[in-house]
């Protein structure tokens, strides 16, 4: 357990310095862990409330985040996050879909971000329409689907990149809040019993490291190392997934 915990706490700083939230790389670390798959969402999701909520009052604060905007795209993702929270899954679809959902973060994270501050392209117009399935893959694999969402905002040029990277945050807190009340309900009592006495020492770590990662890493590590490397270990553990 110290492994694990100190391995969330480096997640949780590292991506809260670049305004994420860290599920994919939680549902990695707890799968490598050998921890029941139907913890896994529970734990990831409470730890990306923990952590990205700093985040969403440090932009809130700094006055970056585009609200209409941002309460359009996690309204319609919201109540999709919370159904597939409530979806039933066994052991070995839930891994696959865990596994293809790793894959896919790691490529997402392999894209370049656009640094331009143009006015959103054309397609900007169709972005709500990619809120609904991403919120519904977030509850159900436990992810807050910010990191899907945050490249196709910078493809689309939908607004400057920081206030993409706010949200993302919003959004990633939203889908993990709606997603973690369809676990709960699924599992009752018992699972959340079971994830509390797990989970206490995770989320201690990932505040502590979220904290930290809100006020310095970002200070000193350039987002491209960290993209870099957690894609590379999230593209590792959803191959090993689909292929165990």
């Amino acid at each position: 357990m110290i492994w694990l915990a100190a391995a969330f706490f480096a997640t949780a700083l590292l991506y809260a310095s670049v305004g994420y939230g860290g599920g994919s790389t939680y549902n990695a670390l707890l799968a490598l862990a050998g921890v029941d798959y139907r913890l896994l969402p529970t734990l990831a999701l409470a730890c990306n409330i923990v952590v990205v909520s700093g985040s969403v009052v440090r932009f809130a604060r700094a006055g970056l985040l585009p609200w209409r905007g941002a309460v359009l795209l996690t309204g319609i993702a919201a109540p999709a996050a919370l159904l597939g929270g409530l979806t039933p899954l066994d052991e070995r679809t839930f891994m696959t879909l865990l596994g293809v959902a790793l894959i896919l973060t790691a490529l997402t994270m392999a894209l370049p971000s656009s640094r331009e501050d143009g006015e959103a392209g054309r397609l900007g117009r169709w972005v709500p329409l990619a809120a609904a399935p991403i919120g519904y893959l977030a509850g159900l694999v436990g992810i807050g689907g910010g990191i899907f969402l945050a490249p196709l905002l910078h493809i689309v040029r939908w607004k400057p990149a920081r206030e993409i990277a706010a949200t993302a945050s919003i959004f990633i807190l939203v889908n993990s809040i709606f997603g973690l009340a369809g676990q709960l309900m699924k599992g009752g009592t018992d699972r959340l019993g079971s994830a509390i006495t797990l989970g206490l020492p995770l989320l201690v770590a990932v505040a502590i490291g979220g904290q930290i990662g809100s006020l310095l890493a970002s200070r000193f590590l350039h987002p491209a190392w960290i993209r870099a490397l957690t894609a590379a270990l999230t593209l590792w553990v959803g191959v090993r997934l689909l292929l165990g």
